[in-house]
């Protein structure tokens, strides 16, 4: 067996999640779906120089933690991963009566039952988002979910992908204009932290943004407007009617594939990945 075999075990990734694995924040007409994000680019690095690996994304935008466990660990065991993602819970840390403790329970058998397919899992805390509007009146909460999930992953021996000590993330510039998603570069320091978490040598170099120009107080202000009107406001009227941005959106790669495009070799596409059993 070569170097280049050694690269890395797995054969077949699986990400789970809501719309941080779905990708939202990082718009591409290329990607399925319609958007690309951190989960494809860490399966388009370990599609290289593996022919027959395959990746299938079952995150769908706007679930609860309840809900992926109910409707994507199940779906996601039957496609038989090797390596499975699962980051789930955000949305239910940002509602005001969440119990981080009680999340924690439901997510602790859920790893239990990916762990017991034998596969690996990779198990993501909630980012550090400071003071920032909205957000950071939770930061309390996801401080205390973030111990509850490194306690799972020890138990279950998962690999945890640490976004809270990821402190690029705190940069603006890492975060999509609705100030809820990361953005295309996010999404970027994301992969590059997983794959580094993976023990996975890949191409992704780190990029690192130009300080942004000081804002003026009414620049600020009237930015903090137009995104009050056009994506809290919204975003608040959806808790309130009990709507989710992923009524009616399916996966966007429900059936493990393979990776076409320069992470490839030469030829790839003549080797299809193994269809799911």
């Amino acid at each position: 067996m070569n170097d280049v075999q050694l690269r890395h075990p797995w054969n077949r990734f699986v990400a789970i999640g809501d719309s941080f694995t779905e990708g939202i924040g990082d718009p591409d007409p290329n990607s399925p779906g319609g958007h690309r994000g951190w989960a494809d680019r860490v399966a388009d690095e370990l599609a290289r120089d593996h022919v027959d690996f395959a990746y299938a994304n079952l995150a769908i935008r706007g679930k609860l933690l309840r809900q992926i466990v109910d409707e994507q660990v199940g779906p996601a065991l039957d496609l038989q991963p090797d390596l499975i993602s699962i980051c789930a819970g955000g949305n239910d840390v940002i509602r005001p009566r969440s119990d981080p403790d009680a999340l924690a329970e439901t997510l602790d058998v859920a790893i239990a039952k990916l762990r017991s397919s034998g596969a690996t899992v990779v198990l993501f805390t909630a980012p550090d988002i400071g003071n920032t509007p909205v957000l950071g009146t939770v930061r309390g909460r996801a401080a205390i979910y973030n111990e509850n999930v490194r306690t799972i992953a020890a138990r279950h021996d998962a690999v945890i992908a640490d976004l809270w000590a990821l402190r690029q993330l705190k940069d603006p510039q890492m975060w999509a204009e609705d100030r809820l998603h990361f953005n295309a570069l996010g999404h970027h320091i994301i992969a590059a932290m997983v794959l580094d978490s993976l023990n996975v040598q890949h191409n992704l170099h780190p990029e690192v943004p130009a300080p942004l120009p000081p804002k003026r107080w009414r620049t600020a202000r009237t930015e903090d407007l137009v995104w009050a009107r056009n994506h809290l406001m919204p975003w608040v009227l959806r808790r309130l009617r009990h709507q989710s941005l992923g009524d009616g959106i399916t996966a966007k790669r429900p059936m493990p594939e393979p990776i076409f495009g320069p992470g490839m070799p030469p030829g790839a596409a003549d080797y299809p990945a193994e269809p799911a059993r």
